[in-house]
């Protein structure tokens, strides 16, 4: 039956039981009263909802609590183990595959390095061997924790660079900067066979997982929008709101922040990654007469160029006092009078880069500022959370003197809050959604409404 909306009654039965599930999901455990204001339905469009969700296995009970003068009231929540997803993070560096629970908890574990060899590292990214590694991680996690294939809810991949989609080959990647030109590998992994087809894919880009991470999960929990940028070996950003609704990546990495500047690595000069991101940083650090340490990978050699630059500082997303504040060097943890003539002198050539490299970000900061006009924007990435924790405060500083005055006033930049494997927390989420979006259920069980008879006969006469 069609409603005047042109909802069917099936549609209003899946958005009930997905305003459930979230509901139970983002707040529970919550009692079967509790349920009715949060969701907007009848006391009892929800008691017919849980009750189909209890025999179904995916709610369960989980205690009671007191109720004003009446019986105790049942709580109910998700059973976790309803359901599992698989969270896979293509890096930068390595490829790390989690499987998860349906309250994210981590079942398992692998992560694969990748090869640094060729020209700007673009050899690491050999299709082959990301496959290769994707699939043997997916098996190897599932084996581990002992969840069979059928029990998955789906495995979302988090990839650099733009993903389009077809009818053919399903997600397609366009990563320029690791040199992948249309590269079908959601077909790819179909093809493998490691899954049975009613296990779906989901790939999108990482900067996009990592957004609805943080917005779900992690320091953007109740800002009605804002843009969670991703610092990596190159720089990414998503913006996102607060609704259910997936985010929006956007190549800001990629904003022309210099008139023929350095070249970068997706080939056009003057962007931003090729200032801001981790590999430029120490390409920079190397050029201006730096010493990066060899043979080590770029997070150990950022971590090397940080303590070179602020050797008085512990780093922490504490830290009181970050670049461009005058007090860095002379006044850090630990100094006095009798610590100065001990203490490590500052590599005055890496704090001129990240100096430099702070108001690249400031600038870069500013254009999201003045396009989106967010409420948050926030810093993550195994590069992002490591340069944020030392300056910080000068990036702020920056992009409130780029920005227009009135969005830089009521924008506020933080750090993300869960951790630099964030973007394979945000890939798992992408089964997540799809299965509350719809309503529960791995696939369309409902039969489809019968055509109607005045439709049958028409056609009949209509035949050739």
């Amino acid at each position: 039956m069609t409603q005047r909306s042109g909802r069917t009654v099936r549609d209003l039965r899946r958005e009930n039981r997905t305003a459930v599930l979230q509901r139970l999901y983002f707040d529970g455990p919550l009692s079967r009263f509790s349920l009715g204001p949060v969701t907007g339905l009848s006391s009892g469009s929800v008691s017919n909802v849980v009750a189909e969700l209890v025999a179904e296995g995916l709610v369960e009970e989980a205690g009671s609590v007191d109720s004003a003068g009446g019986r105790p009231r049942t709580l109910l929540r998700i059973r976790p183990d309803s359901g599992y997803m698989i969270g896979v993070d293509v890096g930068e560096t390595r490829i790390r595959v989690e499987l998860f629970d349906l309250a994210l908890t981590e079942l398992a574990r692998v992560e694969r390095p990748l090869a640094t060899e060729g020209p700007r590292g673009t050899d690491r990214y050999d299709v082959g061997v990301v496959v290769g590694h994707l699939r043997e991680g997916i098996a190897e996690v599932l084996e581990r924790a002992g969840i069979a294939a059928e029990a998955l809810l789906g495995v979302g991949v988090g990839v650099p660079g733009i993903v389009a989609r077809t009818p053919e080959d399903g997600a397609v990647v366009h990563g320029q900067t690791i040199g992948w030109d249309g590269v079908p590998l959601e077909r790819l992994l179909r093809a493998s066979g490691l899954l049975p087809d009613s296990v779906p894919y989901y790939i999108d880009n990482g900067a996009k997982t990592l957004g609805q991470a943080e917005m779900w999960f992690g320091a953007g929990r109740g800002a009605r929008n804002a843009v969670v940028v991703l610092f990596g070996s190159g720089v990414g950003a998503c913006v996102v709101s607060d609704d259910m609704r997936p985010g929006r990546a956007v190549e800001w990495g990629h904003l022309t922040v210099r008139v023929r500047g350095r070249r970068c690595r997706c080939g056009a000069q003057g962007c931003l990654e090729a200032y801001a991101g981790a590999e430029a940083l120490l390409e920079r650090w190397a050029e201006a007469g730096g010493r990066p340490p060899a043979g080590v990978d770029e997070e150990t050699a950022l971590t090397a160029m940080l303590a070179a630059a602020y050797p008085d500082q512990t780093g922490g997303p504490g830290t009181e006092h970050g670049p461009g504040t005058g007090q860095g060097a002379e006044h850090g943890p630990g100094t006095g009078q009798g610590a100065d003539r001990t203490a490590r002198e500052a590599d005055a050539t890496a704090l001129a880069v990240l100096e430099e490299t702070a108001e690249y970000l400031g600038a870069g900061f500013s254009d999201l500022i003045n396009l989106f006009q967010p409420e948050r924007i926030l810093v993550g990435g195994w590069a992002g959370l490591q340069l944020g924790s030392r300056f910080l405060d000068s990036v702020r500083t920056h992009a409130t003197a780029y920005a227009l005055a009135y969005p830089a006033a009521h924008v506020r930049i933080d750090l993300g809050t869960l951790g630099p494997d964030a973007v394979t927390v945000g890939a798992a989420i992408l089964p997540l959604t799809d299965f509350f979006g719809r309503g529960g259920r791995r696939a369309e069980t409902d039969p489809e409404e019968p055509t109607p008879a005045w439709r049958a006969t028409l056609e009949e006469r209509t035949a050739p």
